[in-house]
């Protein structure tokens, strides 16, 4: 009898391990660093997941001796028999580093092709200025007019955002954008980044993501930030201009999983091309600490201060030049310029609820000082002491983002579900705009008092993965609290308003094939308005909504080539924003926008790589009549690529060229903006612990006009205004070379 039950009991327990089971595990690099977004596949049951961003999966209905794979592109792709003490136990993958390799990319295993593919674009194209991240995002466009410290005017999906009003910008989770900006709504300063620390950009065109808000009309851009670094550096770099730049990474740590820390230090410094030296310096701190609670907790601290200083040479106007009173290089008021700070600290949060569930919240808070002198009509206004104004604030900023995130599964039918609540709160004293002389006198307080503006938010989407199809429905709900203190107006009194929006959203994905996927998204969108103008306005247009729509496909047509082309369009209630420049309201009506995109990347072979972005867009204004319906600086054909070379030899290196075409400047087009390509080249060399690096800037020395604007100004000698175009000249030819020490 006894030998009968234990051949029973042998019999039973083998068929229970025959039976589909679960098992769970954990992916790490060498460093035992966790890997999210791993592909999980068993070989036999089709089953799949991807890890969380602590690593770990559920993978179900598997059975002992199935074949488990990991695949995560830029690492060994892992294959494990699944053994009986697997599935008791739980297992950990370990995936080592290897060169990124875009034959092995399936469509269908990626979460997001196209993120990935950006990040190849940053493996094989380091950048090392704030603006080239930015420039990262295919068919985003940049361009600075004021000495170097000023942040970037942004071209994207057709529009001129100016600093920021149509593109969500952010670091961490922190918000960059500044909602009611002594300079403009949207300013998005990035200078505060040291972009050796850029782990990866998150980005999206359109408002199809119910994570972002306010500004995400033309899209968004989250960038987020290393853990450790690869190894530690200095790194010197020097060129024309007096320009010098110095930067120090490292890890004070090591790279351990319990604990890492790192301290980045960056100083730069530049004259600039111009006539007159724009003395630009800046200094930028990034510390940063993450540990692990066990497996199911993670704490990451981070804290960061810059400030940067210059003069500038404004945007000049094309008759000042053809008169012989100044050079490209020269200015009409080389008395603008300004200073600015910021310093950020950052407390993130992630707990792993379960198998299925986690949830990650951070807490940010910013203090912000900002001073900006500008003269944009030079004698119009004051044919004595000129048009200079100054643009002033300080600025306190806090709030929190917190997600949860759940999967659930019926079948075979897999749905991931996402909500989240967040706050932000800027409170601006002495928002400011004055008109000045010299810098140190005022001679007239246009504007100035004190903003509260708090922007309280909640999202929901469900991602519903049936095999072949997608389908990701969204809701977003944004309010708004709007309040002014008028330090000039009298007597005393306090403005406020307040406002909400409804915003849902729909994507869908389809597969036929491992690599061809086929999508389309529709969504809404919003910008707010300056606070000044919303009290004055009483509430009306305080949110004007943008409506979009995209169709178009990610393919592989052969193993190393991958395209994107998508088709897409964009109708925005209201171009009503407050122009910071003038302290005056400019409603441009109701527009519309479609276009094009097409993203391409081929690899030749394992070391050359070639990639070109294209873009073409029609943009017009619904209200005006034909002729008169142009959108002024609507970018219409953009293109971007180049050649790369990655680790040939020790060598790595690059060819690449930037199109912008002709653009109208007018509503009516009778002044355009006049188009460029600019051309630069980079070459890379390592010898054991040392790289040596020589980079040259607009290597054919084209004479391209960077910014430009039709403005109407007058000069010191004329006794009318002249409307024409205003420009800042791009950088001539610009040699600069660097060499790191690696430890």
């Amino acid at each position: 009898m006894q030998n009968i039950l234990v051949i029973l009991s042998l019999i039973f327990g083998v068929y229970g391990y025959a039976q589909n089971q679960t098992v769970k595990g954990k992916v790490v690099d060498t460093f035992d660093v966790p890997l999210g977004e791993v592909y999980i596949y068993s070989n036999e049951t089709k089953n799949h997941t991807h890890t969380l961003e602590n690593g770990t999966f559920v993978l179900e209905d598997i059975k002992v001796g199935d074949t488990l794979t990991a695949r995560l592109l830029g690492f060994e792709t892992k294959n494990i028999v699944l053994k009986k003490m697997d599935i008791e136990n739980g297992i950990t993958l370990v995936l080592e580093n290897k060169i990124f390799q875009l034959d092995e990319l399936i469509l269908k295993q990626e979460i997001n092709p196209l993120q990935l593919i950006n990040k190849l674009d940053m493996k094989v194209n380091p950048v090392n200025s704030s603006q080239e991240l930015l420039q990262k995002v295919p068919g985003l466009f940049i361009g600075q007019h004021a000495g170097g410290g000023k942040a970037e005017q942004i071209f994207l999906r057709g529009f001129d955002v100016d600093h920021g009003t149509d593109v969500s910008i952010s670091v961490d989770g922190i918000p960059v954008n500044m909602v009611s900006h002594a300079h403009g709504q949207g300013y998005a300063d990035l200078h505060f980044i040291i972009p050796e620390t850029i782990e990866n950009i998150r980005f999206g065109k359109g408002a199809y993501t119910a994570d972002q808000g306010n500004f995400n009309t033309a899209g968004y851009v989250a960038f987020n930030t290393k853990d450790s670094f690869e190894n530690n550096q200095i790194k010197v770099e020097a060129g024309q201009f007096n320009t010098l730049r110095t930067v120090g990474l490292f890890n004070f740590l090591g790279a351990s999983n319990q604990g890492r820390g790192t301290v980045a230090l960056e100083y730069l410094e530049s004259d600039g091309p111009f006539d007159s030296p724009q003395n630009f310096n800046r200094i930028n701190f990034v510390g940063k600490y993450t540990t692990q609670l066990q497996d199911t907790q993670k704490i990451t601290f981070s804290a960061s201060h810059f400030t940067s200083r210059w003069d500038a040479s404004g945007q000049i106007p094309n008759r000042a030049i053809v008169q012989g009173l100044i050079s490209r290089f020269g200015a009409i008021d080389d008395t603008e310029g300004g200073n600015t700070s910021r310093t950020n600290f950052n407390f993130t949060y992630n707990k792993y609820l379960g198998d299925y569930s986690s949830f990650r919240t951070n807490v940010f808070y910013s203090l912000y000082d900002f001073e900006l002198y500008s003269n944009f009509t030079f004698f119009l206004n004051d044919p004595i002491n000129g048009d200079q104004i100054r643009q002033k604030e300080q600025r306190n900023l806090f709030g929190f983002n917190s997600v949860f995130n759940t999967k659930k599964y019926w079948d075979q039918v897999e749905a991931v579900f996402n909500t989240g609540i967040g706050l932000r709160n800027d409170a601006v004293k002495g928002n400011e705009l004055s008109r000045t002389v010299n810098r140190n006198e005022t001679l007239e307080n246009v504007s100035l008092g004190t903003v509260n503006e708090t922007n309280a938010y909640a999202f929901a989407d469900a991602t519903i993965d049936f095999g072949k199809l997608k389908i990701t429905p969204a809701v977003r709900l944004d309010y708004f609290k709007y309040t002014y203190e008028d330090a000039l107006l009298t007597p005393f009194q306090i403005q406020s308003e307040s406002k909400a929006i409804v915003a849902p959203k729909l994507r869908i994905e389809y597969d036929p094939i491992d690599n061809l996927q086929l999508f389309a998204k529709s969504g809404i969108g919003f910008h707010s308005n300056d606070t000044r103008v919303v009290v004055t306005q009483r509430g009306e247009d305080v949110l004007p909504k943008s409506y979009g729509v995209d169709a178009g496909i990610n393919w592989k047509p052969f193993s190393r080539v991958f395209l994107n082309t998508t088709f897409w369009y964009l109708g925005l209630e209201q171009e009503f924003v407050y122009v910071g420049d003038e302290g005056i309201v400019e409603p441009s009506g109701e527009t519309r926008r479609f276009g094009i995109d097409f993203s391409g990347r081929y690899q030749v072979n394992d070391w050359l790589f070639l990639d070109t972005d294209l873009t073409y867009t029609h943009a017009r204004s619904v209200d005006a009549s034909d002729g008169e319906d142009f959108i002024p600086l609507a970018p219409k054909v953009t293109a971007a690529g180049g050649i790369s070379i990655e680790s040939f030899n020790n060598f790595s290196g690059s060819l690449r060229y930037r199109y912008l075409g002709d653009r109208p400047a007018t509503e009516t087009n009778s002044i355009v903006a006049k188009g460029y390509t600019v051309v630069d080249m980079s070459l890379n060399y390592r010898w054991k612990h040392f790289d040596f690096s020589l980079s040259l800037e607009n290597l054919l020395d084209t004479e391209w006009n960077e910014t430009q604007f039709a403005t109407e100004s007058r000069l010191a000698n004329e006794t009318e205004a002249v409307e024409e175009i205003h420009f800042t000249p791009g950088t001539p030819f610009f040699a600069k070379a660097g060499i790191t020490y690696r430890f």
